[in-house]
C-alpha cells in the first residue's frame, strides 16, 4: 500500500469517523457494537499507514469512564422502523411502558427522533389526544406493518424544547421552582437545557423551573450557578439547603 500524507481536513475526518464507530461500539443503541467494530476494522485496514497509526494510538491511550448511572440502550431495528416511518409520514403503533411500569397501546404520527445523551425520544402528534407527545424511545415496541399515510403538520416550536419539556414533566421525581435574581439570559448560560428551563421575571430576577430524581442533586445545581436565589417551591427543598448550609459553616470553623 502506498503511504500517501493527508491534508489536515482529511486527518481530522478520519479521526472522527473513527472516534464515531468507537463510541457506537459502547453506547446507547443495541445491536450495533459488532457492527461498528468490523466497520472500524475495514476502515482501519485502508488507511495509510501513518493514519492507521495515529487511529490505532487514540485507541489505545484513551480510557473510557462508565457513565455514573447507566443509561437505558435502545434497540437498532426500533431507530430503523420509527425513521422509516417519520421519513414516509406513516402512523406509527406501538406498545408502550409508561413511567409507572403500566402498559399502554399508541397509534401517532411520528415526525422527529431526538437524541439526549444516552437517551433517544420520539416526537410525535397523538390523534386519539389531540396533541403532541414525546416518548423514550426504548419503551416503545413497534408493531408491524406501520398504519396508513397522514398530511405532515407544523412542529410546533423547537423540537429539542418539546423533549426537555416532556422528559421534565414526566421523569423527575421532584420538581422546583426557584427565584434567581439574575436576568434570565444570564441563567441560561449557565444552566444545561437538560436541566431546567429559564422563565424570564422583569430585568433582574428570572424563574428556574428544575428537578431530579434526588432534592440533593438540585441543590449542587443551584450551588453552581454561583448566584443568589430564592426557592419558592418545594418547602423540603429549602429545609435541604438550610441543612446544608449549617453543614458547611461546621466544615468551616
Amino acid at each position: 500500500m502506498v503511504d500517501v500524507e493527508l491534508v489536515p481536513h482529511e486527518l481530522e475526518e478520519a479521526v472522527a469517523v473513527a472516534v464515531g464507530l468507537r463510541t457506537a461500539a459502547g453506547g446507547s443503541v443495541a445491536g450495533i457494537e459488532e457492527t461498528s467494530l468490523r466497520a472500524l476494522a475495514k476502515l482501519e485496514q485502508v488507511l495509510p499507514h501513518r493514519l492507521r497509526r495515529r487511529v490505532t494510538a487514540l485507541h489505545t491511550h484513551t480510557v473510557r469512564v462508565p457513565h455514573d448511572q447507566p443509561g437505558p440502550t435502545v434497540d437498532a431495528g426500533t431507530l430503523s422502523v420509527i425513521g422509516a416511518a417519520c421519513r414516509d409520514r406513516e402512523r406509527l403503533r406501538f406498545d408502550y411502558v409508561r413511567h409507572d411500569g403500566t402498559a399502554d397501546r399508541r397509534d401517532v404520527e411520528p415526525y422527529r427522533l431526538v437524541n439526549w445523551g444516552r437517551r433517544w425520544y420520539l416526537v410525535a402528534f397523538d390523534p386519539a389526544r389531540a396533541d403532541w407527545r414525546t416518548f423514550r424511545v426504548d419503551r416503545i415496541t413497534p408493531r408491524t406493518p406501520t398504519g396508513p399515510r397522514f398530511t405532515a403538520r407544523e412542529l410546533p416550536g423547537d423540537v429539542v424544547d418539546r423533549v426537555r419539556h416532556g422528559v421534565s414533566s414526566a421523569a423527575w421525581r421532584h420538581r422546583a421552582r426557584v427565584r434567581v435574581h439574575a436576568p434570565a439570559e444570564v441563567v441560561a448560560d449557565r444552566i444545561n437545557p437538560a436541566v431546567g428551563s429559564v422563565e424570564p421575571a422583569g430585568d433582574a430576577a428570572c424563574l428556574l423551573h428544575t428537578g431530579a430524581d434526588r432534592l440533593e442533586t438540585i441543590a449542587v445545581w443551584l450551588g453552581l450557578l454561583d448566584l443568589d436565589f430564592t426557592v419558592e417551591d418545594p418547602p423540603e427543598l429549602a429545609d435541604l439547603l438550610r441543612t446544608l448550609a449549617a453543614r458547611y459553616l461546621r466544615a468551616a470553623g
